[in-house]
């Protein structure tokens, strides 16, 4: 168990995904939600046999001792993708985000139930007080929204439903891939979800709805399976290396990775209540990564005073 490394890889893990989203965004009104699950995972495929073939590991990878975790994985993160992909194209991306950021919470009690870990109280503590940091960067998008002025469209309406319960697959797909990380390699994880993922969004061509896209949407297509891809390399390297009630807090940086992508390619500057918001989220991620190496070091001293005799 490496905590720091862990936290890392998830940290930039949200990078490359908050980017998949942007993209996603884009493509979403005029593409049907089948057909951009079905490029985003089948272009997964290239960073995964990239990464792969360098390890050496692309034969391994394909073996398993676990095929029913991982079709279970797969239909339940399938949902997932499928219900947050269609939230993005029915909301503002700000609101999706910001409901997405339910599913670290729901980890955590998940976590406590499921895979019996022991959530300390100071990563409750964290959990929590990154979410009020999320409600605080959010707070001038969300009293301009019209989920807040209860004149809510039903585009809107369907658009949050979607999003809950995309959050809900999420957050108990992140306990799955924690069961799979003890008996399956990374390569594993990521090769099966995106093989299942790739059937069941080209089953959806059936419909007769798929969208000829132009050079340009295609190349977009590449980039968001590319991002997605080693995006969700990294989430699964981190399970690796942390627990999944340390990891969960540190989902909320997608918000802060949006603030800056939209500062550095839109010349969009962040409004007082994002940086103050975003000065919340960074100050509890310190305090986990502080507290955790505080706790890890005294159970190493504990180890290595032993156990104690009386004479």
């Amino acid at each position: 168990m490496n905590p720091l490394l862990g936290i890392s890889l998830k940290v930039v893990s949200a990078l490359f995904f908050t980017l998949m989203a942007a993209g996603i965004k884009t493509v979403g009104q005029d593409f049907p939600t089948g057909q951009i699950v079905f490029f985003r995972s089948f272009f997964t495929i290239l960073p995964l046999l990239v990464w792969l073939g360098f390890r050496r590991e692309i034969v391994a990878s394909m073996r398993t001792k676990n095929i029913g975790g991982h079709v279970k994985r797969g239909l339940i993160g399938g949902c997932g993708m499928f219900l947050g992909f269609a939230a993005l194209a029915k909301l503002p991306l700000s609101d999706a985000i910001a409901i997405g950021y339910i599913a670290p919470l729901l980890v955590v009690v998940l976590a406590a139930i499921f895979l019996r870990e022991k959530v300390q109280a100071y990563r409750w503590l964290a959990v929590f007080i990154g979410f009020i940091g999320v409600l605080v960067m959010l707070t001038p998008h969300v009293a301009s929204s019209a989920l807040m002025s209860g004149a809510a469209s039903p585009a809107i309406t369907i658009g949050l439903m979607f999003a809950l319960f995309a959050a809900l697959c999420n957050a108990s797909t992140t306990i799955e891939v924690r069961k799979l990380v003890n008996t399956e390699r990374t390569g594993s994880i990521v090769f099966y979800f995106v093989v299942l993922m790739s059937t069941l969004g080209l089953a959806t061509i059936v419909l007769g709805n798929w969208v000829m896209p132009s050079p340009r949407e295609f190349a977009l297509f590449v980039g968001i399976g590319v991002m997605g891809g080693i995006g969700q390399i990294l989430l699964t390297m981190s399970y690796k290396h942390a627990d999944t009630s340390l990891i969960a807090p540190f989902e909320y940086t997608t918000m802060i990775w949006a603030c800056l992508i939209g500062w550095f390619l839109f010349e969009e500057l962040p409004v007082p209540a994002v940086v103050f918001g975003s000065g919340i989220i960074i100050a509890s991620g310190v305090f986990l990564v502080w507290r955790q190496h505080h706790h890890s070091y005294a159970e190493r001293a504990a180890r290595k005073a032993g156990p104690t005799h009386t004479v």
